[in-house]
């Protein structure tokens, strides 16, 4: 059997496309099973933890959303209900699976000083999604703000921000694309098979020393899907005014597969973190291996076209080959 075959047949057991478990083959997805209790899942955990052997594969793995025409989650679909295209070549699916499974998550704080007025807003709504979270997520916080990114609150299961948030002050300049990088490098580092990055800014990068493109490549190389909430001032919209940390945010968003949301304040800023929760539970995962196999670094663009009507699907755009 090919690696990319079995790498694939894997992924429907819920494992990273860098790790293989010792566990028995399943041929075909089945639908979500009720969670087990934490502390057995805690126990399974670390049993798996210390089974782990690395496997080089070229499969490509994409996190779908897939959801009706008045926004709800569809459930119950199987890869014959999608066709994919890479470079609008269409490609192999090799399996899709919809398990419920735990995921982690880096949330990332703008602390710099034009964030002064709306940190309080970004702190509520943050310790919402962290009580928002379930047995076997976890989180870590980080804020960026002057010249460093600081690591606030490392990855952890306990639903409490604590003192993490409360205690960092609005200051300097904003350095973006540096807290990108080491938020993904972070999550790179961990073996759970669904990615985020909720990050909550006001404005445009002015300090990092990484650029736009390698704070994309950087998280798409570990398969995160980055949500950006845009608390830059709403009078910008609506003046049709250059807002350049807004656009940054929602490219990003865009081809990582995540979501963007412009300037929300009070209920909605709640509302989008609570939002981003559900969605990273009800993802389909779909494997695919591409006709392409050239490792030259370059961008592959991906469509995932619904074979059923008034059905809606978000994923990433595309991401780069292998070297």
């Amino acid at each position: 059997m090919r690696v990319s075959q079995l790498a694939a047949l894997l992924f429907v057991l819920g494992i990273s496309p860098t790790v293989i478990y010792r566990q028995l083959p399943i041929q075909k997805p089945s639908q979500p099973s009720e969670p087990a209790q934490s502390s057995t899942r805690k126990d399974e955990q670390e049993q798996d933890k210390s089974q782990i052997v690395s496997v080089d594969t070229t499969d490509v793995v994409l996190h779908l959303t897939v959801t009706d025409g008045n926004g709800k989650f569809i459930s119950k679909l199987t890869a014959e209900d999608f066709e994919v295209l890479e470079d609008r070549v269409p490609q192999h699916v090799l399996s899709l699976s919809s398990y419920e499974l735990p995921f982690a998550a880096a949330i990332l704080l703008d602390t710099s000083g034009s964030m002064d007025s709306k940190m309080s807003l970004a702190r509520a709504a943050c310790t919402g999604f962290v009580e928002g979270i379930r047995d076997g997520d976890v989180f870590a916080i980080y804020g960026f703000g002057g010249t460093k990114v600081k690591l606030l609150q490392d990855f952890t299961e306990v639903r409490d921000a604590g003192f993490a948030l409360w205690d960092e002050d609005a200051r300097g300049m904003t350095p973006l694309y540096d807290g990108i990088v080491e938020a993904s490098q972070a999550l790179g580092k961990r073996g759970e098979r669904r990615k985020a990055i909720l990050l909550v800014s006001d404005g445009a990068d002015t300090q990092s020393k990484a650029t736009f493109e390698k704070a994309l490549r950087q998280a798409m190389a570990f398969d995160i899907s980055i949500y950006c909430v845009d608390l830059t001032d709403p009078t910008l919209n609506r003046t049709n005014a250059a807002n350049p940390g807004g656009e940054a945010m929602k490219n990003f968003s865009l081809k990582t597969g995540g979501r963007f949301f412009r300037t929300p304040g009070g209920a909605a800023l709640k509302s989008a973190f609570i939002d981003t929760v559900q969605e990273l539970r009800n993802q389909y995962t779909l494997i695919y291996e591409p006709l392409n196999e050239k490792r030259d670094g370059k961008w592959r663009s991906i469509e995932v076209r619904p074979r059923r009507l008034n059905v809606n699907v978000r994923t990433r755009q595309g991401y780069f080959a292998k070297k």
